[in-house]
This record gives structure tokens, sequence and C-alpha cells, in this order.
């Protein structure tokens, strides 16, 4: 038996705790696989780090020897009690527990209170369930105060529907393309784990776009107007309201899977047959083909001459 192994064994018995797997409670028990985690995202001293799912605090203290600050969000009381005084045994004073759920959690609110910098960089760490994966990458991707990088652990299913490209395509994998580049580190067999779950599991990277492609894309399709007399509260407004439309676009366009997007464009929006049409052949897309089979710099061809036509 390995020591990580027994450790994890060891703690569990001390908390009565019977590891969960409606909360994705299969403990990673491979210390060289810990190392990877932190190498791939790339901590420096100057970092801030949020971490999800910090289990038994095995891969936060390597966190915390690596970063500025270890933000550790746990959704389970037992774990995070045990995980406040473990730290506190330690004397470790650049790591903060938080016991919340991390959908609920505010981290601009958190930033405030604790000093931080109002718009403070930071990455993800986090090893996610299979059930709040979606929306946890759409939660984050979409916010205000996105990440520079986001590293995860999830199963490796999901992982593969976040790397998919046309003609596999899908709403999550436009979705990450959409804010940045996803990458597959490496597989991680299930046995890697206690209690062993039934899939095998996956370390994925996130880099997000640090430049505002968006933005660009929209100025240069003539779809907004930068200049120096609107204020950029006003313009930064403009092009999120933008945003949101392409996204209810794409939602759209996947709403009905064996469809052909036009039938599910014109039914979700509400947009004239001949007018789509139009704006289909305009921009190189077969009136035939399905939403899988685009890309998602077709999507945006295709937003810049609907857009308009969207309520």
């Amino acid at each position: 038996m390995s020591e990580i192994l027994k450790k994890t064994r060891e703690i569990c018995q001390l908390l009565e705790i019977k590891p969960a797997r409606s909360k994705g409670q299969n403990f990673l028990i491979n210390e060289k696989i810990y190392d990877e985690i932190v190498k791939v995202a790339e901590i420096s001293e100057d970092d801030v780090v949020l971490e999800v799912g910090p289990g038994l605090g095995f891969l936060t203290a390597r966190l915390g020897e690596k970063a500025r600050q270890v933000i550790a969000v746990e959704l389970d009381d037992k774990i995070a009690a045990y995980l406040n005084m473990a730290i506190a045994a330690q004397e470790v004073d650049n790591i903060f527990i938080v016991n919340e759920d991390v959908l609920k959690f505010n981290l601009g609110a958190f930033f405030e209170k604790n000093g931080f910098e109002a718009r403070q960089k930071y990455k993800i760490v986090a090893n996610l369930p299979y059930n709040i994966s979606s929306i946890f990458l759409r939660t984050f991707l979409s916010s205000q105060l996105k990440p520079e990088s986001i590293t995860l652990m999830l199963q490796k299913e999901v992982a593969n529907r976040i790397i998919a490209q046309a003609p596999d395509n899908n709403l999550l994998a436009l979705s990450v393309a959409f804010y940045g580049e996803a990458k597959i580190i490496r597989e991680v067999k299930a046995g890697n784990f206690w209690p062993e779950p039934k899939v095998d599991s996956a370390v994925i990277k996130i880099d997000l776009n640090q430049n505002n492609n968006w933005r660009d894309f929209l100025v240069a399709n003539k779809i907004i107007q930068a200049s120096k007399k609107k204020e950029d509260l006003i313009l930064e407004q403009e092009i999120l309201n933008l945003e949101k439309k392409f996204f209810r676009m794409l939602k759209i366009s996947f709403s009905a899977k064996r469809k052909m997007l036009k039938n599910n464009l014109v039914a979700g929006l509400e947009i004239k047959p001949l007018e789509l049409e139009k704006s289909l052949v305009l921009t190189g897309i077969d009136l035939k083909i399905r939403a899988e089979d685009l890309s998602l710099e077709d999507f945006k061809k295709l937003f810049a001459t609907i857009y308009k036509f969207m309520i």
C-alpha cells in the first residue's frame, strides 16, 4: 500500500468520511500526478490560485509551496474543518479554506474583503465532479473576473468533449474555444484513485485569451464602433450584450441535434427562413448543414450576418 493511500484511509477513518460518489469524492493517490498538475498549472511565487475541490489537501499543500496565495473552496463541512485544522497546526499563512459551494462563491467579494486587488489575476486548479463540470466552466469563463488559466482533473469523457472540433463539435467545446485554448495533458487511469471510480479521468489545461479577441472581431465586422467619444463602461456593456446574443445563437443551434442548423435557428430565433438562408449563403455555409459541422469561426461569421435580426 502506498504512503498516500495509507494517509487517505487514515484521515477518512478519523473524520468518519465515507467517500460519496455524488460529491465526486474519489481521492487521487498518486503523488507523481499531484506534482505534474502543479507543474502544468505553471504556478509561480506571484500567483494567486483558486483551488476547487481540495479534498484532503495533498494538492493544496503543494500549491501553497509554490503560490503567493491559495484559496481552496471545499463544499464538504467535515473536510473543510479538517483542512483548517491541518493548516493551523502547520502554521501555514498563505492558504484560505472556504467552506462553500463554488458555484455560489463570490470571488470578487472575497478579494475585496481580504485585501486583494479588485481585478486580481488568478489561476484555477480544480478536481471537478462530473455533475458540475459544464456549469463550472460556463460560470468562470463568462465571469467578468476571468482566470488566466484553468487546470482541471475531470472525467476523460468530459475532457474529450471539451477539445472536440467539427464535424463533432458541441456547445461545451465551442464555449471553451470562445475564451481560450484547451488541451489534454494526460490521461489518468481509474486505479490512481481511492475508491476506484468506474471511469478514467484526464488532466486538461485551458489557457484563456489575454487579448480581447471578441472585441476585435466586433470592431473588424463593424458590429460595434469603438471611438474615444464612447465611454469605456458603455462600450464594455455593449460588448457583453453581444456576447450574450452570440451564446444564445449557439445554444439554439444545438437545441435539436438531429435537425439542420437552419431549422433550429428559424424556430429558436424567429427569423424569417428567407433572411436566414441569405445569411447562410453569404457566409458560405451549406443550407443542409448541422451545428456540429461548424467551427467557432463559422459561427462568428454567421453571427455577423444575423445579429441584427435577433431580439
